[in-house]
């Protein structure tokens, strides 16, 4: 044998029993975390300039893996346990935000903070107070620190270049070169089959490893952090907002030629039978799915950001306005409500809706109590306002009084997801939560808002 491959062979070993080793010890102190950390395998290369992972392996550099365990062998545990919070919160999968190079620092962020949090001998290190400050700056703005909302507050308050230098020299430990994600762009903007094989692997890694942090809780708190809480943040069901939204839609008859229905073949072969006489005649009415009446409430307490409130505004005017859910008369009212209603808009046209739009002002500040909206509405249908009320649509951050007893129509409370406190939506109710980014109008956008900020007025 080649004294050259010998070496590889035995760097290559090496490499394996340090991984090895280092998911044993992982897993003494993690239990729940068995099917994350066997979901990677392990390779070794020289062509990777670091450690990484693409889903389906750990993929080190065996001189770097090496001089990482001789340097200090919980930095390996740290990196392995680095790697499968990638995996477990599907970083590697999820679109590349604009930013590249802070989407990136986010997750690594997110994953350092919460490795940082864990109170486990086996990835345990002296904590530098650089971190901290960091991990206390995200706090006051973030409930959960998670790779998204990391990214918002990067975004909107970018550091300057030598802080973020620092950032990352802190928190950037791996390579993110062969994520899934990585190789996304225009032209290829939907994962491989191989790699949605593998995300559809770790969502269910994901869920069942969220399942046994809660089926022994108290195995999970004693090793600290925020685990349980991030992962059931990434865990949720995400929606497309204008789907749900067209979900209220009604099936109605307008008078429209339906060339679905209209055969012609059979009509060509009439009227070279019979003459002037075709067999099918083309439908001249169709069935449409279309948005007529429903109540959209808006929560103006203090606690909701009035530009998210705008955003969600703007994003429920766009499906309106489409002229396959749109009818000509409509039956919408608009509500502001904070402790009590403070407004009531109804529109019953396309342009009554713009000019609602164009003109808009928050009301309100105060507290939130959801029962004066709910008890609003149900007057107003005693009172022969709604014919065939679709549903209500409650924009909050969820931090208010709901009703006890269920309204007799459907009910969906709308949040945003860096806010949101779900846990007492009443079980008849539907609970959305949007992502902040599918919120926010871009900045270009903001220029031809059709808002008016009445919070930037003051």
């Amino acid at each position: 044998m080649d004294v050259r491959e010998d070496i590889g062979r035995r760097f290559k070993e090496v490499s394996m029993q340090i991984l090895t080793a280092s998911r044993n010890e992982l897993y003494m102190d993690q239990h729940y975390l068995a099917l994350a950390l066997g979901g990677l395998e392990f390779a070794v290369t020289t062509q990777l300039e670091g450690i990484g992972t693409d889903g389906a392996s750990i993929v080190v550099h065996p001189k770097i893996l090496a001089d990482l365990y001789e340097k200090n062998r919980l930095l390996v545990n740290r990196i392995y346990l680095h790697q499968v919070y990638h995996c477990l919160f599907r970083h590697i999968f999820k679109r590349i935000r604009p930013r590249k190079e802070l989407w990136m620092l986010a997750c690594d962020i997110a994953v350092e903070l919460l490795i940082d949090s864990q109170n486990m001998r086996s990835v345990r290190i002296p904590r530098n107070r650089f971190r901290e400050n960091v991990r206390e700056e995200l706090s006051r703005e973030l409930k959960v620190l998670n790779a998204e909302g990391i990214y918002r507050i990067l975004s909107e308050n970018e550091p300057d270049p030598g802080r973020l230098l620092r950032m990352q020299q802190e928190f950037c430990m791996d390579d993110h070169s062969l994520w899934p994600a990585w190789k996304l762009d225009e032209k290829h903007p939907k994962l491989p089959p191989r790699s949605v094989i593998l995300k559809n692997k770790w969502d269910d890694i994901s869920s069942k490893t969220q399942t046994d942090m809660e089926s022994f809780s108290s195995e999970a708190s004693s090793g600290g952090g925020d685990l349980l809480e991030e992962t059931r943040v990434e865990n949720r069901e995400r929606y497309e907002y204008r789907s749900f939204l067209r979900k209220f839609a009604a099936i109605r008859e307008e008078m429209h030629i339906d060339m679905d229905s209209w055969d012609s073949i059979l009509y060509s072969l009439g009227l070279q039978m019979y003459g002037n006489m075709p067999l099918i005649e083309p439908v001249e009415s169709r069935e449409v799915k279309k948005i007529d009446e429903f109540v959209i409430v808006i929560d103006t307490s203090m606690s909701v950001s009035g530009r998210l409130v705008h955003s969600f505004l703007e994003q429920t005017y766009s499906v309106l306005s489409e002229s396959e859910s749109y009818l000509h008369k409509v039956n919408i009212r608009i509500l502001q409500c904070d402790e009590q209603v403070l407004s009531d808009e109804k529109i019953t046209s396309r342009q009554e809706l713009e000019d609602y739009m164009e003109h808009f002002r928050l009301l309100g500040e105060g507290g939130t109590d959801f029962r004066p909206a709910f008890e609003y509405v149900e007057k107003l249908i005693l009172e022969n306002q709604f014919q065939d009320l679709r549903g209500l649509l409650y924009f909050t951050d969820g931090k208010g009084i709901y009703p006890k007893k269920r309204p007799p129509f459907e009910t969906a409370f709308i949040f945003c997801e860096e806010s949101c406190e779900t846990t007492q939506v009443p079980p008849w109710a539907i609970r959305l939560i949007l992502p902040r980014e599918d919120l926010e109008v871009d900045a270009k956008d903001m220029k031809d808002a059709r808002f008016v900020w009445a919070e930037d007025e003051v």
